[in-house]
């Protein structure tokens, strides 16, 4: 029986300030030496340079996945999933905003006990820099009606960092696009009656005019998917 695998799942849109740097550390960090990993990359239609830069990797553990256009996020992370050849799946974000040092704790939380299947990596029980007001209101209570919605006690829905046992959600059916789509497999797996275990991660926030593309507008959508999906 050879090494277990971890999929880090990486999908990406303009992301050229970045990406390399993203990729440096997700290569360079130490998981454990009983298990090996490989990187999944989806670029979802990027035109800034993004693309040309993927196309010029030739790392064994690295896959590209290109989309011809733009279709979202959530898009983006169901094809990766469906490239990952990993026992356990984790999707990182090709920005700077989470630090590829926290895989450790997530997946040391999910391999010291068989029955646990989902760690979230949460940033309000870690340390969180530069996030506003208004994103941090907003994830606040989002977190919140998730767990009226759904009898959970989770802190952090809106976390880039979650690490799944793969087989778990290839089983669910996904349909969203955009970035609700990792709220759609929350609703599912709490539904599912899968309880979700939290960890500290650290956390450094950008604004739009650094990259980030989750708007205000996201909110309403979240709010319509976690309801969608209860109902």
């Amino acid at each position: 029986m050879g090494q277990p695998l971890l999929s880090i799942v990486i999908p990406a849109f303009n992301e050229s300030n970045t990406i390399a740097t993203v990729l440096e550390k997700v290569s360079a960090v130490f998981v454990d030496r009983d298990i090996s990993k490989e990187i999944v990359i989806v670029d979802d239609g990027s035109t800034d340079g993004t693309r040309e830069f993927l196309n010029g990797l030739t790392e064994p553990e690295i896959s590209i996945i290109l989309h011809p256009e733009n279709r979202g996020k959530g898009a983006a992370v169901r094809t990766a999933i469906d490239h990952a050849k990993g026992e356990y799946l984790l999707i990182q974000d090709a920005d700077l905003e989470y630090d590829p040092k926290d895989y450790p704790v997530l997946l040391d939380t999910i391999q010291r006990d068989r029955s646990i299947q989902v760690v979230f990596g949460s940033r309000f029980l870690g340390n969180i820099e530069g996030m506003r007001l208004g994103n941090y209101l907003a994830n606040r209570f989002l977190s919140w009606a998730t767990n009226v919605l759904y009898r959970s006690d989770i802190t952090d829905l809106c976390t880039g960092f979650k690490l799944y046992k793969t087989e778990l959600i290839r089983d669910i059916p996904l349909v969203r696009d955009g970035f609700d789509l990792e709220h759609e497999l929350t609703a599912k797996l709490l539904k599912k009656g899968f309880r979700i275990i939290e960890v500290p991660i650290d956390y450094k926030g950008r604004d739009i005019a650094a990259g980030k593309k989750v708007r205000w507008t996201d909110f309403f959508i979240d709010m319509y998917t976690l309801l969608r999906f209860r109902l």
